[in-house]
């Protein structure tokens, strides 16, 4: 059974117009199911341990620094995996692909709360960067992956017409077979924040601070709204970081591919 033309472009056009709808409602939603989670907590008759962590100084503080984590963690994984992505992709390195995508899986598979708490051992460090560190490496596979399958899928009649017309290879990768990677790399970004948003929860495991210290704290001591204010600004800024993905999913790649 053969498309139409017409019911091709009226389904593409209907997914479309369905994520950029989604694009407008998804922070909608997360504002109003964060904004009243936010004023249940603090209106609340709270008690003296719930008011230490239920304060607009504390909730600020932590939300920023759960931010902070998953930011640095993101400028890790960009400068680390684009790059090498690109190397691994290259003549005489594809040979090794296989050996660091396996580590980079390996990275991915085992447990996040193990290779902090063996990092801290190894290390004997704690705070910010002993949480960033680990959480890079977990958040690594996505955007590595993408990069070596994007820039692989470009098809090699483009990168011949390049070469054909006069382009050096750096020319080839900038102007030809990067930009068309770029929908899969970010792809492969987004998919690596909201893991990075996710595990940067288990930060405060070694001092590195975050949400998690607040649903820590909430389970811990039974004070069911901490733990729900806090697990809900993490679901919060994992949705919003998802969002800002999606949008440079939209804006950001080659204009023929949008």
């Amino acid at each position: 059974m053969s498309t139409s033309p017409e019911s091709a472009f009226n389904t593409e056009s209907g997914s479309r117009g369905a994520d950029r709808t989604r694009l407008i409602a998804q922070p909608l939603a997360v504002i109003v199911l964060v904004g009243a989670v936010l004023v249940w907590a603090l209106t609340r008759n709270n008690d003296a341990i719930e008011q230490r962590s239920l304060n607009p100084g504390t909730l600020a503080a932590d939300t920023w620094q759960h931010l902070l984590i998953t930011l640095a963690v993101a400028l890790i994984v960009v400068l680390v995996a684009v790059p090498l992505g690109i190397l691994l992709t290259r003549p005489r390195a594809r040979r090794v692909a296989p050996l660091f995508l396996g580590i980079a899986n390996i990275g991915q598979a085992a447990p996040v709360l193990g290779m902090l708490v063996l990092f801290f051992l190894w290390t004997s460090w704690e705070g910010f960067w002993c949480a960033v560190l680990p959480i890079a490496f977990y958040s690594l596979l996505p955007v590595l992956r993408n990069t070596i399958v994007g820039i692989e899928a470009v098809d090699p009649p483009l990168t011949d017409a390049g070469r054909g017309i006069g382009m050096s290879s750096s020319a080839v990768l900038f102007r030809i077979e990067l930009p068309l990677a770029y929908p899969l790399i970010l792809a492969g970004l987004r998919t690596s924040l909201v893991l990075a948003v996710g595990t940067a929860t288990l930060a405060f495991f070694v001092n590195g601070g975050g949400l998690g210290e607040m649903i820590d704290t909430g389970y811990k001591l039974n004070r069911v709204p901490v733990l729900v204010t806090g697990a809900m600004l993490a679901v919060g800024l994992a949705l919003l970081v998802d969002w800002v993905g999606a949008v440079m999913e939209e804006y950001f790649g080659p204009r023929g591919l949008r």
